[in-house]
This record gives structure tokens, sequence and C-alpha cells, in this order.
């Protein structure tokens, strides 16, 4: 039985502490953290592999995984939208994981699970501002990071909420079964 969590979607906005925490991840954060004070509602770009690495989804695929991580799994790490895609924050590592766990699930050959774009070390994201919402890219927290060490998951948990999530979406149909009006006789109880 799976207990349902409130799934906190609402824009969120990052405190001092979770900027702290992006701006540990720059060669410079003092500098970093002070660029973001003086322009809050500004986009920033943000190093990846060594505080954390970001694993980017399509936005309707990237909110089924929060879902499947929020209704059954542990919850998620920060969250951003930014530019169509969602930014889900993992532990370093998982960029260089997840793609090998995806391939030998079979998952990213058949199509189920869509282009995962994975940044790690030597990569670099941009994520929205400190509050509010960007009218130009639509970015926004989802889940803004709140404390200096947040919660984030790795690559096995990402590849669960991915394979769940594909299969959440294969369930969802407009169109009845192929086989709707074939005759299936039921040979249980032949004597």
């Amino acid at each position: 039985m799976s207990s349902t969590r409130n799934v906190p979607f609402s824009p969120a906005s990052l405190t001092a502490d979770g900027a702290a925490w992006l701006a540990s991840a720059e060669p410079y954060p003092r500098s970093a953290q002070a660029f973001r004070d003086e322009r809050p509602t500004a986009p920033a770009v943000l190093s990846c592999g060594s505080v954390f690495d970001v694993v980017s989804a399509p936005a309707v695929f990237g909110r089924r995984m929060v879902d499947q991580l929020w209704e059954e799994g542990p919850g998620s790490g920060p969250v951003a939208m930014f530019r169509g895609r969602m930014l889900l924050f993992a532990t370093p590592g998982t960029a260089q994981r997840l793609p090998s766990l995806l391939r030998w699930e079979e998952f990213g050959r058949a199509g189920d699970v869509p282009a995962l774009l994975c940044h790690g070390p030597g990569d670099a994201v941009t994520v929205p501002g400190r509050s509010g919402t960007d009218a130009l890219s639509g970015g926004r927290w989802l889940v803004a990071p709140d404390t200096r060490n947040p919660w984030l998951p790795g690559a096995e948990v990402l590849l669960w909420a991915a394979v769940r999530a594909a299969r959440a979406a294969v369930r969802i149909s407009i169109f009845p079964h192929p086989d709707q009006d074939a005759k299936v006789y039921d040979v249980s109880r032949r004597r």
C-alpha cells in the first residue's frame, strides 16, 4: 500500500541555506552567492559534478518521475523547471551511472523512457533565480533546496522512478486496446 505524500509543486523560493548550498558547487562560492544576492530573480549557471549532478527530463515525463518519487518512494531532492525541462538534482556520480543502468534495463532502446540529459563533471546547468518565476524562460523552483545539505536521490532511485513513470505512461491511453473486440474463450472450465 502506498502512502500518498503531498508533492510540494507550488513555486518555491530558495532559502538562504539553499542558496549557499547551490553556491558551494562553484569554485568561488562567495562570489556566486554575492551575484545571486545582487540579482535574486536572475537565472544562475551552476557547475555540476562536485556537489550534485542534474538529470534533465522533458517536462511531462519529469513530472511523472517526481510524482513517483513522492507517492511511492523516498521523495525528491531539489527540483526546478527551466525552459520546458524538469531538472532533478541528484548525488554526484548519477550522470555517469544512470545512462548505463537505463541501457542495462533496456529502456533506452525501447523508447519507453524519453531522452534524459545527465549533467555531471565538466557540465553546467542554468537554474531559476531565488524567488518567483521567470516569465521569459518559465523557470521556477518546484522543490527548492532549503538546507546546506539536502537529501539527493542516486542513480538507482532515479532509475526506479523513470521505469515506473514509463510504465504509468503506457497504461494511460485514450485509444481502445487493439484486441478489444476479439472473442475470448474461457478454457479453464474444460471437462
